[in-house]
């Protein structure tokens, strides 16, 4: 076996430990998290002179870094605490004295006598308060640092990972992976790279997520038997993951009762049914007391599901929900549903109109542990898609928003698109009008009644990078720091990750560095959105791979995928007038705005609508102007992006520089193809020219 690559540190290098590792360092409390933070603080405090001390926990207080230990209340630069387990350190105690309640995750971080504290009520809290004390820095030692409670406003954050156990004949090892093998599983077998998974805990719980799934939803023969003979393997995963917070999840198939029962049905209302899940599910919890329960894609894409006997969706959830709840599990049930085999021909139907159909109707049928996973668009990832209207839809069920931080759709990773202003604006976005709840709020839930959190598709691999691309780690920072705080602002976030990824002292000219990744990452997802697919129209990618342009590659197929271009016009005709209804699903103001072409924003019009070209927009523009000027402006975006990147050549880390170096060049090549093969095309069916006479073949 070939020793393992050496991962990139992403936002956890050595070097933005150096705050906290060169101080007197004091944690407080007893546990398996505790253990994670005074071994973090101890290995910082041993490479930067500091020194780390233990107190609040029967083992006794161990010593790192400095020699000589000293009185638990002995002279302390940070202290690090949670309540409960024994006699506090003076400066936590007082800080104790501060009105609230951080919860199971949250955290107090307060100045106590010239002292920073953490002061947590659990484990989890201390655990993240740690890692806030990284992303700060040296400004967590400013005698000025405000005293604020931090609680995560999700209760659940957490990554599907698409890896496959076997090598998939047509999507290989990771579905929609595009940054090498999967880190859990290789070849058909758990890979075992542990040290590997530690790490990969270690950046989730750096940015807020608590859970992860380990297998695709797309569950094959191999990956069925996770649940049950092959179970140690996922064991084996949560004892890594369990250290740093993380719950392991697994995604099965409904028709597991036959697949591995041998039973002759998965009817979900017959008792052998209900019994072998039952039976199996505790075997789940035997060998891993802290699972989180199951993730289940069904009738969707050939998956099996209840339909196949006359039952509904509810009926298969309640089923699974059913199981698990004696264990505090809960079920996460994809709303990812639609005709597949849709006739071109028939403009009734609608895949954008499917979820809402098959699910709103369920409002109310769920158990209290199933979590309906809804994508956060209603089609499938594109740059740009209104909002899912069943978000809206379902005020009795626990919904979960479901993002894709794997680039399927948005470059691949193959491309720099920072995501998180997009999903800033769908977890901002206000279903019933400005000043309402807003699709956060959804997620969220409320006293009482949580909801059920943010989920993305993992855009991990075995690669050095993490990411295949080093720029695409931001991705996956964002989700997890918007999962914690959707609030926070997507650009804020994006300064966090260069910080903590290009620590200042490690580069040859930190503000050029800061300045650079900012210019070329911050609007880089609209400009993607420039050189693809106009104004909300989505897909006119490759069937398949789903990389590069293909304009009409899905016009004609059995996707529901179209654009019904043609010489007057294009878009989808989604109103209630003359269209599908889709606009109908959505509750006022937004039914009537979408419903109109003239009040419909200028992004998602062909969404909506089918126009004529010379449609004039909001912006002022014609559809076909607009088409042309920003596919051109896309690419010139594009190679002043790469123009930037080259000016860090000699600045930061030579193996980062070259690898995205490399990404960008295709970008550039790419943007170029989609530019050309968009406006050529739109060119051809219109028979408008550019007014501005730049070339178009």
């Amino acid at each position: 076996m070939s020793p393992p690559v050496t991962a990139h540190a992403a936002w956890l290098p050595p070097e933005a430990f150096r705050p906290l590792g060169s101080r007197r360092v004091l944690v407080h409390g007893a546990g398996g998290l505790v253990d994670t933070v005074f071994d973090e603080v101890a290995r910082a405090c041993a490479a930067y002179g500091g020194r780390a001390r233990r107190s609040g926990d029967p083992a006794g207080d161990p010593v790192a870094g400095g020699a000589g230990a000293g009185p638990a209340d002995a002279a302390v630069d940070l202290v690090l605490a949670l309540r409960g387990t024994g006699h506090l350190p003076a400066p936590a105690a007082r800080a104790a004295r501060v009105d609230g309640a951080p919860g199971d995750e949250g955290f107090l971080l307060t100045m106590s006598g010239g002292v920073p504290v953490v002061l947590a009520d659990a484990p989890a809290g201390l655990l993240y308060g740690l890692f806030h004390l990284v992303r700060l820095g040296e400004s967590a030692f400013d005698a000025a640092l405000p005293t604020r409670w931090h609680r995560p406003a999700m209760p659940l954050r957490m990554l599907d990972h698409w890896d496959n156990v076997d090598v998939h004949p047509v999507m290989g090892q990771v579905e929609r992976g595009y940054a090498g093998g999967s880190i859990f599983w290789r070849a058909g077998a758990a890979r075992r790279d542990l040290a590997r998974l530690r790490d990969y805990a270690r950046l989730l719980a750096a940015s807020g997520v608590n859970a992860i799934s380990v297998n695709n939803v797309n569950v094959h023969g191999t990956e069925a038997r996770l649940l049950t003979d092959r179970l140690g393997d996922v064991a084996e995963i949560a004892d890594v993951l369990r250290p740093y917070g993380i719950r392991v999840h697994l995604a099965v198939t409904f028709a597991a009762p036959v697949v591995l029962g041998g039973l002759p049905t998965a009817d979900p209302l017959d008792e052998r049914v209900r019994g072998w899940w039952a039976a199996v599910t505790r075997q789940v919890y035997a060998r891993i007391p802290d699972f989180g329960g199951y993730l289940v894609k069904a009738d969707s894409e050939g998956q099996p599901g209840p339909f196949s006997y006359g039952r509904s969706h509810a009926d298969g959830a309640n089923l699974l929900a059913d199981a698990l709840a004696p264990h505090g599990g809960l079920v996460h049930w994809r709303a990812f549903v639609y005709n597949h085999h849709q006739d071109w021909r028939d403009r009734s139907t609608d895949r954008a109109r499917a979820a809402h159909d098959h699910f709103a109707p369920l409002d109310g049928r769920f158990r209290d542990n199933v979590v309906l996973q809804v994508k956060s668009g209603p089609i499938d990832f594109q740059a740009r898609e209104p909002v899912s209207p069943v978000l809206a839809a379902m005020p009795a069920t626990r919904l979960a928003v479901e993002f894709q931080v794997t680039q399927e759709y948005t470059g691949q990773q193959r491309h720099v698109c920072y995501l998180g202003p997009a999903w800033s604006e769908v977890l901002r976005f206000a279903p019933w009008g400005p000043g309402r709840r807003t699709v956060a709020d959804v997620a969220a839930g409320e006293p009482g009644a949580p909801g059920g959190g943010l989920v993305a598709v993992a855009n991990v691999g075995d690669d050095p990078f993490w990411t295949g691309h080093p720029l695409a780690q931001a991705n996956l920072y964002a989700f997890g720091r918007l999962a914690w705080d959707p609030e926070l602002d997507p650009l804020a976030i994006l300064d966090e990750w260069i910080s903590l990824t290009f620590p200042p002292t490690t580069t040859g000219d930190p503000e050029l560095v800061h300045e650079t990744l900012h210019a070329m990452m911050d609007d880089s997802w609209r400009g993607y959105e420039r050189y693809t697919a106009p104004l909300g129209v989505g897909f006119m990618v490759r069937p398949g791979d789903h990389y590069g342009p293909d304009v009409d590659g899905y016009e004609y197929s059995r996707w529901g995928t179209y654009h019904f271009a043609d010489r007057d016009g294009v878009g989808v005709d989604r109103t209630r007038a003359t269209g599908t209804g889709f606009t109908g699903q959505y509750p006022p103001p937004w039914s009537a705005v979408y419903e109109s072409a003239h009040r419909c924003p200028d992004e998602l019009l062909l969404f909506f609508h089918h126009v004529p070209y010379r449609h004039v927009l909001r912006s002022g523009s014609t559809v076909i102007q607009h088409i042309y000027d920003t596919h051109f402006a896309g690419v010139e975006q594009v190679r002043a992006m790469r123009d930037r990147w080259r000016l860090l050549d000699g600045l930061i880390d030579g193996a980062v520089h070259g690898r995205v170096t490399e990404r960008l060049d295709e970008q550039v090549r790419s943007a170029t193809e989609w530019r050309d093969q968009i406006n050529t095309y739109f060119f051809r069916k219109s028979g408008i020219p550019d007014e501005r006479r730049r070339r178009i073949y």
